[in-house]
């Protein structure tokens, strides 16, 4: 096999299933906004999402059953997926952490709350884009509970378009790589 140019001798190396998906990796990070029947706002860092559909434009996630996210969206049925930039990492982990219900995983790491134009749950201003949605189903996969959302509203900040052209490279966006670490873009191929 042949590597950045290097022919090498390569073996296969078995992983453990419980580690596979780490080499599905690095993965967009998003950080899931929701509010709770009592008004509570709520907030959590996932990368195993997905866009799923174009027409209409769904959105999933898996999350774990007892996770405060997947209580508020089958409860109020929304929730907001804002996107975070590099400069969010610490904020994003605040957001991991075990808080109890009822605390606002927002105001705990000093994220700040911004109203959503077509749902109830709130988005994060520090967040480059957000796309509000409406819960279409959940479906328990393994031991995850898959969460499809219509996309009813999205923006993106400015300065990361050019036209309709998504400057990625700009806006730099957190990329999961498992557990703590994570990954930066560094460039952008194309295809000849």
């Amino acid at each position: 096999m042949t590597i950045m140019g290097i022919k090498m001798e390569v073996k296969e190396v078995k992983l453990d299933l419980d580690r596979w998906y780490r080499i599905l990796a690095p993965r967009p990070v998003v950080i899931i906004s929701t509010i709770g029947l009592n008004g509570i706002s709520n907030a959590a860092p996932f990368s195993f999402v997905m866009p799923v559909s174009s027409e209409p434009p769904l959105i999933a996630f898996a999350s774990a059953p007892q996770r405060h996210t997947t209580r508020n969206i089958l409860e109020t049925r929304v929730f907001v997926v804002n996107v975070p930039g590099y400069e969010l990492i610490e904020e994003l982990w605040k957001c991991a952490e075990d808080i109890p219900y009822g605390v606002s995983e927002i105001e705990k790491s000093g994220l700040t709350e911004e109203r959503a134009s077509k749902v109830k749950s709130p988005g994060i201003k520090e967040c480059f884009a957000h796309f509000e949605c409406e819960l279409v189903s959940a479906h328990l996969m393994g031991d995850h509970i898959l969460i499809v959302g219509k996309v009813i509203s999205a923006d993106i900040k400015d300065v990361f378009m050019r036209g309709e052209e998504y400057l990625i490279t700009r806006s730099n966006p957190l990329m999961h790589i498992g557990g703590k670490a994570f990954g930066l873009l560094g460039k952008v191929i194309k295809v000849k």
